[in-house]
């Protein structure tokens, strides 16, 4: 059967649409952006805990005392563990994907119910959107948009989209069918059938589907976290790439709370609003026999005056302040609090360096930005101008694919480390295995794997393209896909259980001085030439920042420098790097006002 070449039909489509309708995404971009960022500031203004007391206000009214007091719990445990300003920004992002997906699928389900043509047509649609894998999404979402919070609200809404509109046609469906005609009968119009018969009784079947809306969205946000979405997702992200379980479970049970306390509120607010869940409140309290001191619920003003309370006290206390600013006041502050964006991929020498130029910047008067992406988005981010500059490219071998297809858009600032060598390494206890050619037939030994990184790096390109063709391990060897930390983390097991294992790794790296390891010769060239370590821009960075611009092309470390940032890094612990760094420089004086002179 001949080869459907579905594939490349899709990329001509997306190079049509991105060349002709990029006017039509700047304006969603502005419109998603726009409100994200309105609705992300009015979350994080109040005192957290502040804050969290009027959520608990909320919950009281609509389920009772002890919900109230759960709530608050939980919110004041996500400003304990210091996850509150991300729990807002992924709160934001989950009520403004919930608000759109609402706009656009209350209508379409209500468009279903009233033409079995349009629900047969829907139907399909709906399915092919619901079981595509959503991280397919962020890819169209990435070229579209860029990378950031956009694309994972975009991605939300399409995944989030099926729930709603079905459960908008089921509960107007499931309305007995005597009611309608009777209101017909007396001469009702269909809109005021729909909007005064229909609707409300659909109330508490729609609700369900709000939930299930704000459900799937906050499944999203671990994805969202993969393109720059930020909050806790992108808290998720880096725990997973950096291995720190510490952080994944407080991010994780920070989602959960958000989660339960969500879904708990939008199911009681849904027996609220609709006639028919009041209806069963009512007959529900008379048979307690009266309330008791948990489930006992204020009435509605009782609850608008604790907000209205707790706000008045908030505006006493002058707690509604603005965001702070960072201080440009000194004679280093060069920067003046402009803003610049910076990305990397989760290497230890892109680790390194990047939050060696964020202190560096920060101490200059910038304000400074750091997310960690694949290196897919990352490259994206930079060519479309969301990321202003990254230290951590590869060129001209590891990371010549990315080089190739945004070369135009990008500036390179110039190698600042150099030559590199790409590898696959084993410890010094393997015999017998000392180059890529010794390799073959002995796949028994390694468990018949390759430990690899991250999949989108250039060097994991390379190793399924060129290397194992070349040296005839297709077929022998399976590469392991994962993530740098998981790499050395497998490394480190089989190291201290003396097991044979085989790695990707490169060099400089710290890994060659706290373990004993062999490079595996390479005869046939096929990792090639050693790379320089270069630093890409945006195109046109320089021109806008050009003493950061000139202080970038400036830039280089020693061997020795770096691995020894590595090794602070490494001894002071995840999420610490920047405490890392301010120790480094501190204990080689003169190399700050070497790399940004004032």
């Amino acid at each position: 059967m001949p080869r459907l070449h579905l594939g490349q039909w899709v990329d001509s489509g997306v190079d049509w649409l991105q060349s002709h309708l990029s006017w039509l995404f700047d304006a969603i971009t502005s419109v998603v952006t726009g409100m994200y960022d309105g609705i992300d500031a009015a979350l994080s203004a109040p005192e957290p805990l502040l804050f969290a007391g009027v959520l608990a206000v909320v919950a009281w009214w609509l389920r009772g005392l002890l919900a109230g007091v759960l709530a608050f719990a939980g919110f004041a445990l996500i400003d304990s563990i210091e996850l509150w300003d991300d729990a807002m920004s992924t709160l934001s992002l989950v009520l403004v994907a919930t608000i759109v997906t609402l706009v656009i699928a209350v209508p379409l389900g209500i468009w279903a119910s009233r033409s079995k043509a349009v629900s047969a047509v829907l139907r399909p649609v709906l399915d092919f959107m619901q079981t595509m894998p959503a991280m397919v999404y962020l890819i169209p979402g990435i070229i579209f948009f860029g990378v950031g919070v956009v694309p994972g609200i975009i991605a939300t809404i399409v995944f989030a989209l099926p729930p709603g509109v079905r459960m908008t046609e089921l509960g107007i469906r499931q309305v007995d069918k005597e009611l309608v005609e009777a209101a017909e009968a007396f001469g009702t119009t269909p809109r005021n059938t729909l909007l005064r018969v229909q609707l409300p009784l659909a109330l508490p079947t729609i609700m369900a589907g709000i939930n299930q809306v704000i459900m799937l969205g906050l499944s999203m946000v671990v994805i969202a976290g993969m393109v720059g979405g930020g909050g806790l997702g992108g808290a998720v992200y880096r725990a997973i790439g950096n291995v720190d379980i510490g952080l994944g479970f407080e991010a994780g049970v920070s989602i959960v709370i958000l989660a339960m306390y969500l879904d708990r509120i939008t199911g009681a607010l849904g027996h609220q609003v609709s006639p028919l869940g009041r209806r069963a409140l009512a007959k529900a309290k008379s048979m307690t026999g009266g309330p008791k001191i948990w489930n006992y619920r204020p009435q509605p003003v009782v609850a608008v005056v604790g907000v209205v309370i707790l706000a008045l006290v908030a505006g006493g206390m002058g707690i509604f302040g603005g965001t702070k600013s960072a201080d440009a006041s000194g004679p280093g502050a060069i920067g003046q609090g402009k803003k610049i964006s910076l990305g990397y991929i989760p290497w230890d020498e892109g680790i390194a360096s990047t939050f060696l130029w964020k202190e560096l910047l920060e101490k200059r008067g910038f304000e400074v930005d750091a997310r960690q992406l694949e290196a897919g988005a990352l490259y994206t981010g930079l060519a479309g101008g969301q990321i202003d500059f990254q230290t951590d490219s590869w060129l001209p071998v590891t990371h010549a694919q990315y080089w190739d297809k945004y070369k135009n858009e990008l500036e390179d600032l110039g190698s600042w480390y150099g030559s590199t060598s790409l590898e696959l390494s084993v410890p010094s206890y393997v015999k017998g295995v000392d180059s890529l050619d010794d390799l073959k037939g002995k796949s028994g030994r390694f468990k018949d794997r390759i430990v690899g990184i991250e999949p989108s790096a250039g060097m994991m390109g390379i190793l399924k393209d060129k290397v194992l063709k070349e040296y005839g391990l297709e077929g022998e060897y399976e590469v392991v896909d994962g993530s740098t930390p998981g790499m050395l983390a497998e490394l480190k097991r089989a190291y201290d259980k003396k097991e044979p294992i085989v790695t990707t790794l490169w060099s400089p790296h710290w890994a060659y001085s706290t373990y004993d390891l062999k490079k595996l010769k390479d005869p046939k060239g096929t990792w090639g030439k050693g790379d320089g370590v270069h630093t890409l821009a945006r195109k046109g960075f320089s021109a806008d920042n050009p003493q950061v611009g000139k202080w970038l092309k400036n830039f280089s470390m020693t061997e020795e420098q770096l691995t020894g940032l590595e090794a602070r890094i490494q001894e002071t612990g995840k999420g610490k790097e920047q405490e890392a760094v301010r120790a480094w420089l501190k204990e080689n004086p003169g190399i700050e006002d070497r790399l940004a002179p004032q």
